[in-house]
């Protein structure tokens, strides 16, 4: 085996192991309003989520891998890449996620990798053409799409949310609410498969750009194409991480955000699902852990704006702002390391 090849086959198992990791850390995206509102176990919730997550598989085979050519080929310029960067820019977004989640914050998985890949294209052009230069690494146009994606869907999932939820109470205005948490406790296990479906549509195209990236770079393939084969690796791994379950983020995001019944949690689920399919099938890179902690104070500032726990949903927000220029420092300082080992790198 050359070392080139080597080379691969270790950034492509960095790069699953990044996807189990995102898994892990989003299970609680996933799963959080169903347990809170007790409908399924953590055990019970984790693996709906997961065959889910990897059923989603089949909607890149039908309807295309348009999130994953953003993510690999829109976002950093392609003759800025090489292995190294893309092992540093790996390494930067799951230290990150790591560190979120032995903090307990849910922050992005997604905007960490593209923060990654970012800081390590802009730490090697930086030693190639100086420090004055790092942002000619970035696709403009990619990353402006990514940042407006960023600042509208928290807000969609909130406001589909908050509407789902006034249509419920309308619909429901002469049910008691026990009557009302008997039809949504059913209704929720829909809600929550819809929401791990378009979670794994999304999230795990991210991976699979990166790993096709990998292969493109090392000349493996000709031409951006996502191989069949990656479609499956990917949404596996992220199916696998997601049954190994968040318990610190679950409970930060179903439980103490605010207080959640069945109806609401239905809501929640379903506005962020439907916003992030509108994404996926745009094209766009989003967050889910933003849609659904937005879905998540939509529908607790309908009962009441204190209902929801704001002073808990500033420091979410403090580390979604931090994500990407934190991911991004790591993996400056891991391209740097990696110089300092591989001559040339």
């Amino acid at each position: 085996m050359d070392s080139t090849l080597a080379l691969v086959i270790l950034i492509i198992g960095i790069a699953l192991v990044f996807d189990f990791i995102n898994g892990f850390h989003d299970a609680a995206n996933s799963v959080a309003t169903v347990v809170a509102t007790q409908v399924l176990t953590p055990g019970q919730a984790v693996i709906w989520a997961a065959v889910f997550n990897f059923a989603a598989a089949f909607s890149a085979l039908a309807l295309g891998t348009g999130v994953a050519d953003t993510v690999g080929k829109g976002m950093v310029k392609p003759e800025e890449v090489t292995l190294y960067v893309v092992m540093a820019g790996l390494v930067g977004a799951t230290v990150w996620d790591l560190v979120t989640w032995y903090f307990g914050l849910p922050s992005s998985s997604s905007h960490a990798l593209m923060g990654g890949l970012s800081g390590a294209a802009m730490a090697r052009v930086a030693k190639t053409r100086g420090i004055t230069h790092i942002f000619e690494a970035l696709i403009q146009s990619g990353w402006i799409k990514t940042l407006i994606a960023i600042a509208v869907s928290p807000i969609l999932g909130l406001v589909i949310a908050y509407s789902l939820m006034v249509v419920v109470y309308w619909l429901f205005r002469r049910s008691s609410p026990h009557t009302m948490d008997v039809y949504f406790r059913r209704l929720q296990l829909v809600s929550a498969a819809f929401f791990s479906y378009s979670h794994g549509s999304n999230d795990a195209m991210k991976t699979m750009g990166v790993i096709t990236l990998v292969l493109v770079t090392s000349g493996n393939l000709s031409t951006f194409k996502v191989p069949i084969w990656v479609i499956f690796a990917a949404h596996a791994a992220i199916g696998l991480g997601t049954m190994s379950g968040g318990w610190r983020i679950i409970r930060t995001m179903g439980a103490r955000l605010t207080k959640l019944k069945p109806r609401g949690g239905f809501c929640a689920e379903t506005g962020a699902a439907i916003s992030i399919t509108l994404a996926t099938l745009a094209d766009v890179p989003v967050s889910t852990t933003h849609v659904i902690a937005g879905a998540i104070a939509g529908v607790g500032s309908v009962q009441r704006i204190k209902a929801v726990r704001w002073g808990l949903a500033t420091t979410i927000v403090w580390a979604w702002v931090l994500t990407i220029p934190a991911s991004a420092a790591v993996a400056w300082v891991t391209f740097e390391v990696i110089r300092l080992v591989v001559a040339g790198a």
